[in-house]
């Protein structure tokens, strides 16, 4: 019998659709490896599935209770707040969404920084960080909010690509031809699941300007529109609202989109790219399994920063990453682009410096460092 049971506490999504849920599968299948008695605890949204879920934590005798945050996960409820004091065990939390939401969002934000600096509650986590024994966040920049604000030191989770380089993939001609990318083309890969807040409009128009200087150049989509944040009816309208950008911008030639690939057509499709780009208009950090499989592809990458984002040591202007310092807008991320494919030197420092990012990372040594957590907020 296990010496560990561990609640792991998320919400109801589904894996192929929300980058969360499939890390909870994954995170349960490496703590089970590693000798850990997992039990599954699903929220639903709501008081009545914060009752249900408490009532879980309290009969499943387990010694710790891990929360997989995010706010989508719980249907942006404030009910998930109250876990930490309603679980009857030490909580750990895991903040895989952070800086940006208020599950209050009525309250001035003068209140909610007195509360926070008393860590009597969070805007976005309601007590669940304060009343939690550790906190870890998958990112220096949500590590750096949350230090501002509750003055709380977070420990690190990193995330894992969320797809794996294949060794076995075609080789780049084959890869393109099967795409419809033309053989010379300088492509530039969007990858992840497509929505209005990844930014692609902007990519979109950034590439169609940058056409007449690089007449090669080409934007490959990669990528499927459904998604807990979008569910089929929005993601076909906003397919095609985006689909008449692209016309509208001229690029209906240079712009190819693939929807929902298997992972080993994404690996292939990785690696017949020249470069990656992440327009987020929330910014990029290194919770995006998607931005995580560019660098380890070895893609040189441009991402968005929000200019009153705190700094993030891993994403490096010109050593790991090229950073857009902006977000929503085409002319930083055409200055991008330019910047990358007209500097062989900074394409092979970024791409060799973001590899060396996640060069490491795997799903055995993040359950251990887990297991070290859970075993540190013992009694």
């Amino acid at each position: 019998m296990a010496d560990l049971r561990v609640a792991l506490v998320h919400g109801r999504a589904d894996p192929a659709h929300d980058g969360v849920a499939d890390y909870t599968v994954h995170l349960a299948q490496a703590l089970d490896r590693h000798g850990v008695d997992v039990v599954d605890v699903p929220v639903d949204p709501g008081a009545r599935g914060l009752l249900r879920a408490a009532r879980s934590l309290r009969a499943s005798g387990a010694d710790v209770a891990h929360v997989q945050f995010a706010p989508s996960a719980f249907g942006f409820s404030g009910a998930p707040g109250l876990l930490g004091d309603l679980a009857g065990m030490p909580l750990v939390t895991t903040l895989h969404e952070y800086g940006w939401w208020s599950w209050a969002p009525r309250v001035p934000d003068g209140v909610w920084s007195f509360l926070e600096r008393r860590r009597l509650a969070d805007r976005e986590t309601g007590r669940l960080v304060p009343r939690s024994a550790a906190v870890l966040t998958t990112n220096g920049e949500h590590a750096a909010t949350l230090r501002d604000r509750l003055g709380v030191e977070a420990g690190r989770a990193p995330l894992l690509p969320n797809v794996e380089v294949d060794p076995d993939a075609p080789d780049r001609a084959t890869t393109r031809r099967a795409l419809g990318v033309p053989a010379d083309a300088e492509l530039v890969v969007f990858f992840g699941f497509v929505h209005p807040v990844k930014g692609l409009r902007y990519l979109v128009d950034a590439v169609a300007r940058l056409a007449a200087e690089r007449p090669r150049l080409h934007l490959l989509v990669l990528g499927g529109f459904t998604s807990l944040a979008l569910p089929e009816d929005e993601a076909a309208a906003f397919r095609d609202e985006l689909t008449a950008h692209i016309a509208a911008a001229g690029a209906t030639d240079r712009v190819t989109i693939t929807g929902h690939r298997p992972a080993g057509e994404v690996s292939a499709a990785l690696q017949a790219a020249d470069v990656a780009a992440f327009p987020f208009t929330a910014g990029a950090t290194l919770k995006s399994g998607a931005l995580l499989a560019a660098l380890d592809h070895g893609l040189p990458t441009l991402v968005t920063r929000r200019p009153d984002a705190p700094e993030d040591p891993d994403l490096a202007d010109g050593e790991t990453v090229v950073i857009a310092p902006q977000v929503r807008d085409a002319d930083v991320l055409h200055d991008g682009l330019r910047r990358l494919f007209g500097d062989d030197d900074l394409r092979a420092r970024v791409a060799a410096g973001g590899h060396r990012l996640v060069r490491g990372r795997d799903w055995d040594r993040l359950a251990a460092s887990h297991v070290a957590t859970y075993r540190a907020v013992l009694p």
